[in-house]
This record gives C-alpha cells, structure tokens and sequence, in this order.
C-alpha cells in the first residue's frame, strides 16, 4: 500500500489488525495520534510528572509552564483575544455541560427557548433538555432537508427575544454537513440571542478565528486534533465567562476560603477546580505543535480527495445510498446498503483490518429525521489514502455477497 508522507508520524497504523494491513475509517470519533505528542507525554511522566500551580520546586515549576503554554497555543491556534478565555474541560461535552450548568442556570428562565438543530450529538441537546425542564425554559430545534443541510429560513423564523441561547455544531459528526455558523451567530445576536457552537468535528479541518465569527462559546475535544483523549477547551467571552458562576467547587477556583464565605479565582481559574488532566494538557500542546507544522489547506485539500474520491467508489456497490449529501461537508460518508444491518457490516469489516463506525452516532433524532436506526460511517483523515478506500470498498463489495 502506498504511503503518504505524514503516514510514518502515526506509530499505531502500521500494524496488522485480523491479518491485514489495518485501515483506520473512524477518524470522526478519534484522530490517531503522531509520534510527537507520544513522546512529550511520554517525557513529561518520565522527567516533570508534578502537580501545577501550587509547588515551589523545579519539576512543580515545569509542569506549570508546560501547562500553561500549551493555553497560550490554543488561544492562538483560535485566536483567542487572551488566554484568560480558554478554560481546560474534560472534553466538548465538558464544554457544553459547563455552559449550560452556568450560563444556562444565571441567564434561562421561566418561558424563555433554546434552539438547538437535528444535526446536533446527543451531547449538545441532553444537557439543554435537562437545563430547560429545571428552568421551565422551551427547546426549539432547527429542522434538516432531504441531503442532510440545515432549513436556514426555519432557523430564522424561530428567532425572537425570548431566545437566549443557539447551541449548534459547526460540522455534523454522523453525516459531515458543514453547517453556515457565521450566518447563524450572525443572525443570533440581532435579536439578543449568545451562540454556542460545538466544534469538535471542525477544529482539525477548518480554521476558526474566534474574533472574526464573533462567537460567544465554542468547544472542542483534543482527541479530535490527533492529541489526547480527556482534554478538552471551552473558549467563552470574557464578559460572559465573568458574570457566570462557577461550575464546580473545590482547589484552584478559589481565592479565599473560610467558614463565612469564599471568594473566587479569576478567569481562567474559576472554572477549572481540582487537580486538572496536566499531562494531556500538555501533550495536547504537542499536537497543536504538530498541526502548525502541517500546511492547513493542504490537509484540507487532501480530505477534499478521499472525500470525493470514496463517494464515487462507493456508489459503485448495487443498492448503497449514501445518506448526508449536502454540498459543504468534511471527510464524512455514511451510508446504508439495501438488504443489510449497518453493524453486520462493520463487524466483517472489522475481519479485513477495517475499522469504520456503525449506529446512530449519538445522534438519534437525525436517524429518526431520516427514519433509520443508523448508518455505516467511514471518516478520512490526511494520513489516510486512494488506496486504503480501494481496499476498503472491494472489502465492502465481499461483505455484501456474504450478507445477501
């Protein structure tokens, strides 16, 4: 199989998974991570494993300014106007959650509304449900065409006062719809509304500039950006992250303690409480590094290809029907073939060295939107190739003959 150029970085593809050169189509549900990261994470458990912040020797000092470098990369990655605005989570859903638990529980009341879409993951849908029965506050939700892209006129026309939040991702985990976000913030603010938007399946394809969207929150996961798993970044405004209250209570967020009553710690400090996730912190600062490196529109370019390049071929399969076909979309096809359950497929693929997703994604109401209990889904990555997707689809034509 021919190689591409970023391909050595990736230790773990070159193995043999079920006798076969491994494939990795599941990229939308976790990146692969380059030798680089490894070794910094590597390196930090070997030589400044310490906690942050409070030491007052050479490896608390290292740790501390590792940690907090790797905060000043994600706000430039972003362009976040200062590093005060990026708050360390656990991922997007921590992200999220921190949002609604703070913002939502300060700023929604008694019969105002959240718009959500029927693109979202559950994780930008269930935390709103549970804000707004606790609030008395109506969820609204943008409806999806036939090809899989957001009514825009709909959107608009669930727009009013009472509106206090839009929480909408910017790209489609299940079907890879890239969804007009500038439009969407845009139109948000004229009636007062602030703008969530999840970026998980984004950050790694897109450029996002923070200020030029005019975005009020935005999350993201680093184990989507090849980093590690259990970091994630809610980028928020300062105005807004200052009037919310704290998330969660405990060390770090504080200034003062005592039994008649606590004072808070600044931005970004208030809401991240507790020994927080350092080594990942800092490998994820790695990745970033690693990214930097890379052009960002050739990488673009690059999944453009496989993108389109895996449609044609897999149309090529008699009663497959690729489900999400919205001209604006990133490395994403889920599909469906006649005569066959989504997970069957995945498990005999699975015997090929392929990996792809099967199910509903975490995203139910868009199958039940297109009346299916899921979907096989394969998602490219720059490290993938023309030839992977043509073993991939001859493996695919052999499962079918096996299942029908």
């Amino acid at each position: 199989m021919r190689m591409n150029s970023y391909r050595s970085d990736f230790p773990i593809l070159d193995q043999m998974v079920n006798g076969k050169p491994l494939i990795y189509f599941d990229n939308a549900a976790t990146t692969q991570k380059p030798k680089q990261v490894i070794e910094v994470l590597k390196h930090y458990y070997e030589m400044d494993n310490a906690n942050i912040h409070r030491g007052a020797h050479a490896l608390a000092d290292r740790a501390t300014a590792k940690y907090e470098n790797t905060r000043k990369k994600i706000a430039d990655f972003i362009n976040s106007p200062s590093t005060e605005q990026i708050i360390f989570t656990s991922g997007t859903t921590g992200g999220i959650n921190l949002v609604a638990q703070t913002f939502g529980r300060a700023f929604v009341g008694n019969g105002d509304q959240i718009i959500v879409s029927n693109l979202e993951h559950h994780s930008n849908i269930v935390p709103w449900q549970m804000i707004a029965q606790e609030k008395g506050a109506e969820i609204k939700v943008i409806p999806v065409s036939e090809v899989g892209v957001l009514d825009m006129e709909a959107f608009k026309s669930l727009l009013n006062s009472r509106v206090k939040l839009v929480a909408v991702n910017h790209v489609s985990n299940a079907i890879g719809t890239i969804n007009p976000i500038e439009t969407i913030i845009s139109e948000a603010h004229n009636v007062g509304a602030k703008v969530l938007i999840d970026g998980a399946q984004s950050v790694a394809h897109i450029s996002i500039d923070v200020q030029k969207l005019d975005v009020d929150f935005l999350a993201f996961s680093a184990h989507k950006l090849f980093g590690p798993t259990g970091v994630g970044v809610l980028y928020g405004k300062k105005e807004l992250l200052n009037a919310m209250p704290p998330y969660q209570g405990g060390g770090e967020m504080i200034k003062e303690v005592s039994f008649a009553g606590t004072t808070y710690n600044e931005l970004p400090y208030k809401f991240e409480a507790g020994t927080p996730n350092i080594a990942d912190v800092i490998a994820f600062g790695a990745s970033l590094d690693y990214l930097n490196s890379l052009s960002h529109q050739t990488i673009w370019e690059l999944e453009k290809e496989l993108l389109s390049y895996a449609s044609k071929r897999l149309l090529e399969i008699d009663g497959l029907k690729i489900i999400g076909t919205a001209p604006q979309k990133i490395a994403v096809v889920s599909f469906l073939i006649e005569g066959t359950h989504p997970q069957d497929i995945g498990l005999l693929l699975d015997k090929y060295g392929i990996a792809i997703r099967t199910g509903h994604h975490c995203a139910q109401p868009l199958m039940q939107r297109f009346d299916i209990v899921g979907t096989c889904r394969a998602s490219f990555a720059f490290y993938n190739t023309k030839e992977e997707i043509d073993a991939f689809v001859e493996a695919l034509k052999k499962v079918v003959l096996m299942l029908k």
